[in-house]
């Protein structure tokens, strides 16, 4: 693969976009599966 020319501030501010809103999935699923097993167990 060719040299990808330097790239400007918005990809970067795109790839934070990315990486927040894929942990706070993460962090969301978890919470949501405790819930669940903890309801579960009851």
């Amino acid at each position: 693969m060719p040299p990808v020319p330097h790239q400007t501030e918005r990809p970067l501010l795109q790839r934070l976009a990315w990486f927040i809103t894929l942990w706070a999935g993460g962090v969301a699923t978890v919470a949501i599966i405790g819930y669940g097993i903890r309801v579960w167990i009851k």
